[in-house]
């Protein structure tokens, strides 16, 4: 068996869901909302089912959804793209990632890596053989440094592996840590794989700027999108990958043999949500950043110190900043199985070095939901 696969231990997430089941907890752990998602666009995917094409789509892609793509982020982000040479479909975005890695990575090269980073990224990396090279961000803010940088690019840096807005600490970074990792990645001729699926989850009336939109950054990023994230339909794995084609042809090599397609219905429907009025983003945004605000009042009426919270269905928490001596994967264990509410320890997140004072919820729940978390966690300060 491969050694790295066969390493893992079972993730954070599964542990801490089959926690909330055994104790009958309000699971805040997982990043999914409990909604049904907007109806039109799910409409759309049951119509393209009875009426539509059910055999094998293009490996690139339906033509119609790879031209939504182009035209959603000319209008959104003003970023120009080929839709035949420079967008392609993935089933999700975890998918595009692996994709990009295998295809860009040579045993031996190196990687930077972001902590806290999403779980997939680092055994992905080992299995293409990358040499991961990490930069620790640490909270309240996860600012990026020129330090840090120094530290971990070198002459063998081939690939950056960049989250933004980064899960789980919650920031949309600004433009001038943006401006900073671009010039690093110029200098050092280093590919940027840019995880940006939160792009549309921004509050505060924060837009989100791409990485490939900074000086040097258009030949040298994979830009990667979710259309789960988008429309609060994490189940239908539906990603987007945009490149300059001559990266984009070797990534789409390795896609044809991961998954070589999407269900085509779900492309269809996404096609179609693209498009939406701009109405429809605006009001996603506002929802999620009204349950953000109860849920954070509602913390700190209980005497918890939160972490701001940019972008994302997350909300973190400083343990020590609220008076509670213990690392954060302890006090996850006793929160779920006395309190019966199930968080994510952020220590999870890293690799090495890492932050044991931070834990994650998920905001992205209806009220009654948040409510009952609350409800439950009134004692915790109390007793802890």
């Amino acid at each position: 068996m491969n050694s790295i696969f066969a390493g893992l231990s079972t993730t954070i997430f599964e542990t801490m869901s089959r926690l909330a089941r055994e104790h009958d907890a309000v699971n805040l752990g997982q990043g999914f909302p409990d909604g049904a998602g907007p109806e039109d666009v799910r409409q759309k995917a049951a119509d393209a089912v009875l009426t539509g094409w059910n055999q094998y789509p293009p490996m690139l892609g339906l033509p119609e959804l790879r031209r939504a793509v182009a035209e959603h982020y000319a209008r959104f982000q003003g970023v120009a793209l080929d839709p035949d040479n420079e967008v392609m479909i993935t089933s999700g975005a975890t998918e595009a990632i692996a994709d990009a890695l295998m295809a860009l990575i040579e045993p031996g090269d190196e990687v930077v890596l972001f902590q806290p980073m999403y779980d997939a990224y680092l055994p992905l990396v080992r299995r293409a053989g990358g040499v991961p090279r990490f930069v620790t961000l640490q909270p309240p803010h996860w600012r990026l440094t020129r330090e840090a940088l120094d530290a971990a690019f070198s002459s063998r840096t081939k690939v950056v592996l960049f989250n933004n807005p980064l899960n789980p600490a919650a920031v949309a970074f600004p433009d001038e840590d943006l401006a900073l990792l671009a010039e690093y990645c110029v200098h050092y001729n280093a590919i940027a794989v840019c995880d940006e699926v939160w792009e549309h989850v921004l509050f505060d009336g924060r837009k989100h700027r791409p990485l490939i939109g900074f000086p040097g950054m258009r030949e040298r990023t994979v830009k990667i999108g979710s259309a789960g994230k988008i429309f609060s339909l994490t189940g239908w794995k539906v990603g987007f990958v945009m490149a300059a084609a001559p990266i984009l042809k070797v990534v789409a090599k390795a896609h044809q043999f991961f998954t070589f397609t999407t269900p085509p219905n779900l492309q269809a429907a996404v096609a179609y949500g693209l498009g939406k009025e701009e109405g429809y983003f605006t009001g996603m945004r506002a929802e999620l950043q009204r349950s953000r605000d109860r849920f954070a009042a509602g913390l700190t009426e209980l005497g918890f110190a939160t972490l701001p919270s940019e972008a994302s269905y997350f909300l973190n928490i400083d343990l020590a900043a609220s008076g509670i001596g213990e690392d954060d994967v302890s006090f996850c264990r006793r929160l779920v199985a006395d309190h019966k509410v199930a968080a994510i320890p952020v220590s999870a997140f890293y690799a090495e070095d890492a932050v044991t004072s931070v834990v994650r919820f998920c905001f992205a729940k209806r009220d009654e939901t948040l409510a009952a978390a609350l409800t439950n966690l009134r004692g915790v300060l109390r007793r802890g």
